[in-house]
């Protein structure tokens, strides 16, 4: 699937970048199905790797999707293409955020979900930048708009970020305040953010003040696990977590949601 997302280029001129999704792979549940999460991998990965991590998980009554993201140039590697959600430059509290390319994959995400029977729980997860889409999209759900104004549609339930951060952190309280309803659907949402305190490659701190910035906003049902000697990779333990809060939060196989 392809989107594309005008911009304003120099002197200007309207310019479009074109995303071209990859590959998009499923885990059908093994039970009965009664929620769908889309998992969002990292930087430079695709959705084959995390399906086959997922399919393994005791939860019989999620589907997953899994879907592969663009190939486009990516500041932090001097331009070099890779498949990634958005672009990325340098990690940094300032460091301007690519609202093209996390609009873009959040209507993807969002396409994705909207085939689902209406009885069915929707969720999005994710690692590293994954999770900062998955993120994202929490706050789309809340505000019910993407960044460039246009409504988004799909009726969240629950989001999962591992090793992540949390997009457009600075805008968010501001968007809160001019969208009716926001702080009512951000209330009862619930957020699950996992974050290793050895990760070097997307820093602990990031994730901290991630779910710091989201309690603030209005997010009420955020949880925050973090991890001694984690690096910027899963652990069973942290998969356990994540089964569990599933489990729990979305009401499957019989615990109240």
């Amino acid at each position: 699937m392809s989107f594309t997302s005008p911009s304003v280029g120099s002197g200007g001129r309207t310019v479009r970048r074109a995303f071209e999704f990859g590959r998009t792979y499923v885990v059908r549940p093994k039970g009965k199905h009664q929620a769908t999460v889309v998992w969002l991998h990292g930087l430079g990965d695709n959705g084959s790797s995390w399906s086959q991590l997922l399919e393994t998980l005791p939860l019989p009554n999620i589907k997953w999707i899994c879907p592969t993201a663009p190939t486009q140039p990516i500041s932090v590697f001097g331009g070099f293409p890779s498949t990634a959600w958005f672009d990325v430059g340098e990690l940094s509290e300032d460091a301007p955020d690519d609202i093209e390319g996390l609009d873009a994959s959040a209507a993807h995400v969002a396409n994705l979900l909207s085939t689902e029977p209406d009885d069915i729980k929707l969720g999005v997860g994710g690692f590293s930048m994954g999770a900062a889409t998955a993120l994202y999209s929490a706050t789309c759900f809340a505000i019910k708009k993407y960044g460039n104004g246009t409504p988004y549609p799909s009726n969240l339930s629950a989001v999962v970020g591992l090793s992540g951060w949390l997009p457009c952190s600075k805008t968010l309280s501001k968007k809160f305040e001019e969208a009716s309803e926001a702080a009512r659907r951000a209330a009862s949402f619930p957020l699950l953010l996992c974050h290793g305190k050895g990760d070097d490659v997307v820093p602990y701190k990031f994730g901290e003040r991630s779910s710091r910035a989201l309690s603030a906003t209005g997010f009420q049902d955020v949880t925050f696990k973090s991890y001694n000697g984690l690096g910027h990779y899963t652990i069973p333990e942290e998969m356990d977590e994540v089964c569990a809060w599933l489990n729990s939060k979305l009401g499957l196989d019989g615990t109240p949601s």
